[in-house]
């Protein structure tokens, strides 16, 4: 297949993809994201998203080899860069010699609703793409994330996120959103995660439809999240600590949701 070779990195679609790699404002106006790494965009290409262009280099693994065939047949812009200019653009500190740009897609949310997450001022990339993996497996339907919270898109959020963000709906919503959504679902609850001062996870009933809200990391979540939720919820903790990290107590909790619902009549 004929490939148009880059080897500037003052060329037009290198400065684009540096653009969606640093600046979030980027990537809101165009709608487009990059995934770097063989797995992460083949991820993309077998969830069916749409690839706009793809740089690799030479040194390409066999699987890489293999994945470019295929976004190949899928339209995208294909580029060959040489691996030290790919090095310079790439956000890894290793690039597997291949990363590609995906466009946004639009979600339609499941009907009904019965397992939505909300992360609230959440601004761990590590964590925040943490908690989308362990949304994904544990079949949560969608994740909303408020205005306080790291760009889900964002190179480190999307490595952690290990491909969660081609198989689970990944929302920027206003909190007004979800306060109406709130007053449209009147006996779906809000459950809030705190250390703290909650009802110990296995003693709520998790088995009916239900939102769970994780805090950040320093300061919880917002007031006016606070001000939405029907009561907290916490883990038990025996052992001397005051808290968990965010992502690992998210895991917790959403794993606590499908073991009541896997026992439940």
């Amino acid at each position: 297949m004929p490939v148009e070779k880059i080897t500037s990195i003052h060329n037009p679609r290198i400065q684009t993809v540096r653009a969606l790699l640093s600046r979030r404002e980027e990537r809101r106006e165009r709608g487009w994201f990059v995934a770097e790494g063989v797995r992460l965009v083949e991820e993309g290409v077998q969830a069916g998203w749409q690839t706009v262009m793809a740089l690799y280099s030479a040194d390409l693994s066999a699987r890489g080899q293999t994945l470019l065939s295929m976004l190949h047949a899928q339209g995208a812009e294909m580029f060959e860069v040489p691996s030290s200019l790919l090095k310079q653009v790439s956000d890894t500190e290793t690039p597997q010699g291949i990363l590609a740009v995906f466009a946004r897609q639009d979600y339609s949310l499941p009907d009904p609703l019965d397992f939505v997450v909300i992360a609230d001022n959440l601004r761990d990339p590590g964590n925040l793409g943490t908690l989308l993996r362990s949304a994904a497996a544990a079949g949560a339907q969608t994740v909303w994330l408020t205005p306080g919270t790291v760009d889900a898109f964002s190179p480190k959020v999307l490595r952690a996120g290990m491909g969660a963000h081609f198989r689970l709906p990944v929302q920027e919503v206003s909190l007004e959103w979800i306060r109406d959504f709130r007053h449209q679902r009147p006996n779906m609850p809000f459950y809030l995660a705190e250390a703290e001062n909650g009802t110990p996870c296995w003693d709520t009933d998790l088995t009916q439809p239900l939102v769970l809200v994780i805090g950040g990391e320093a300061e919880g979540a917002s007031p006016e999240m606070r001000a939405l939720v029907n009561g907290n919820i916490t883990i038990p903790m025996p052992g001397r600590s005051e808290s968990l990290n965010a992502a690992v107590a998210a895991g917790i909790l959403l794993f606590e949701v499908v073991r009541q619902r896997r026992q439940a009549p």
